[in-house]
């Protein structure tokens, strides 16, 4: 699935939480409706079965309750993508990667085989079932995915976020079998399109004290074996991953690139020059240089990750919604804020709460440049029914639905509708985030604090869409009137 991630470490938050944030997009031409749910811990021994590789799997034991949001339609899998289990652990994924020939050969990925019914490896569909509700921590989330790649494999190229109170670890898949994880630094943010993202790893470190850095245990042979390293001289145990295992293909300047240079443009605009378009350009658009991590120039917030994982390029020549450039460049870059995003997770773990209150789950549905993002807790045994019963029938009476219509029709009439679009996007969040500072205060029911942001979610979309509808349908084509003589 195509998407956009960005990471931001403890000491570069606003208030010392770990955040992880991703938004899932579906492929093109296609939409995917989305649930807000919390499982109960599953039950060990039970079998998984995966829709996409017919792979099953026996359960472990250990497992907790966990929230997670999975599809509407079942028809390709759960795909559960984003959440928290009971331990205050969160987990995200995934972010779809590329690769290059050099490293599919040397470990093919595992695909599903129809003619022999030789089961493919795990991917997007399953890895949040298989893991979220057994982690103990963010490094021990990564050791157990880890696990599973080396002992199925996989069919695709993924990177998987993992989350405690303390750290921040990302994942990037290599081939089949193989696998590197690093520690997102504290004071830094990390920027990821559907591109292989680490560009400096440690492998002495991964194979040694594991510190900052993870991997699959025979990874240093398998390179040596397969000339994967690409370094120049002598490294000392470093290697750019990007180089090695990534990609660096012309739709890569058209798909990948240009939304980690916005997310950097927008968190460090005294860094650049940012607005040099020539691929050669160290922080242009279509630069292969953008760094995966970076220290912020102020602390991070929501807001900000809601901002940069809505951005259509505001404020250059390749906003489709802006009068700057041409038509030629208007449209050039694959949007982050797209018609496709189908659900945006912002997980945040707050240090300064009691521990059954610290993790917030952050919602929106549909197209970001149009919705909210609206907190939930996370340590519920139930979620709102506005936010969980997401039928596949269209409908205004969920919060999906009800958010994909507000889309599509202010899209149609955005100089007319973005006011309204604007107010409606401040006015929630704050009244939410009102409500989870008054629930922590008080020491309210959290499941009862999550209906009524639930309630506030309803309330005020269904205004919008109302707002918008009168806006597009006054700017139909065969709108006449006697008064327009």
């Amino acid at each position: 699935m195509p998407c956009t991630t960005i990471l931001i470490g403890k000491k570069a938050s606003y208030d010392g939480s770990t955040i992880v944030a991703r938004n899932e997009d579906s492929s093109n031409g296609e939409f995917c409706p989305k649930r807000f749910v919390s499982h109960p811990a599953p039950k060990a021994g039970d079998i998984y079965r995966s829709v996409i590789s017919h792979l099953e799997i026996e359960l472990p034991e250990d497992g907790v309750r966990y929230t997670a949001v999975p599809n509407a339609d079942l028809k390709e899998g759960l795909w559960e993508e984003a959440g928290f289990n009971a331990r205050n652990v969160g987990m995200s994924a995934t972010e779809t990667l590329t690769s290059n020939e050099r490293v599919l050969a040397a470990d093919p990925l595992v695909r599903y085989d129809k003619e022999t019914g030789a089961p493919g490896g795990i991917g997007e569909e399953d890895m949040v079932t298989l893991v979220l509700p057994y982690m103990t921590s963010a490094r021990d989330g990564v050791e157990r995915l880890g696990a599973l790649l080396e002992r199925y494999g996989t069919y695709e190229m993924n990177g998987i976020a993992f989350s405690d109170a303390d750290e921040i670890w990302w994942m990037e898949t290599v081939g089949g079998h193989h696998w590197i994880a690093r520690r997102v630094p504290d004071d830094c943010y990390v920027t990821m399109p559907n591109q292989l993202g680490i560009d400096d790893f440690d492998l002495t470190d991964a194979l040694g004290e594991r510190h900052d850095h993870l991997c699959s245990a025979d990874l240093r042979e398998w390179m040596e074996a397969n000339h994967l390293d690409l370094t120049l001289g002598v490294s000392a145990g470093h290697f750019n991953p990007r180089d090695a295992f990534g990609s660096h293909s012309d739709s890569d300047h058209v798909y990948n690139t240009p939304r980690a240079w916005a997310m950097q443009r927008a968190l460090n605009p005294h860094a650049g020059p940012w607005d040099t378009a020539a691929p050669a350009a160290e922080f242009g658009p279509e630069s292969n240089c953008i760094p995966w991590c970076r220290q912020p120039e102020r602390k991070l917030t929501v807001e900000d990750v809601k901002y940069v994982l809505s951005l259509h390029y505001q404020g250059t020549p390749y906003d489709p919604y802006g009068s700057a450039g041409t038509a030629s460049t208007r449209g050039r870059y694959r949007p982050i804020g797209i018609n496709r995003n189908s659900q945006l997770a912002v997980l945040q773990l707050r240090p300064y709460v009691a521990p059954e209150r610290a993790a917030l789950q952050w919602i929106a549905y549909g197209s970001n440049v149009f919705n909210a993002l609206v907190p939930f807790y996370a340590n519920v045994d139930e979620t709102p029914s506005y936010l969980e019963n997401t039928t596949t029938r269209v409908t205004s009476e969920n919060f999906y639905w009800a958010n994909r219509l507000v889309a599509a029709l202010a899209d149609a009439a955005y100089g007319a509708c973005l006011p309204h679009v604007e107010r409606y996007q401040e006015a929630l969040a704050s009244r939410c985030a009102a409500l989870v500072r008054a629930c922590d205060a008080e020491g309210g029911d959290l499941v009862f604090c999550n209906e009524a942001i639930a309630d506030e979610c309803r309330r005020a979309t269904e205004d919008l869409l109302d707002k918008v509808l009168y806006e597009a349908s006054m700017g139909m084509k065969n709108g006449f009137s006697r008064s327009d003589n």
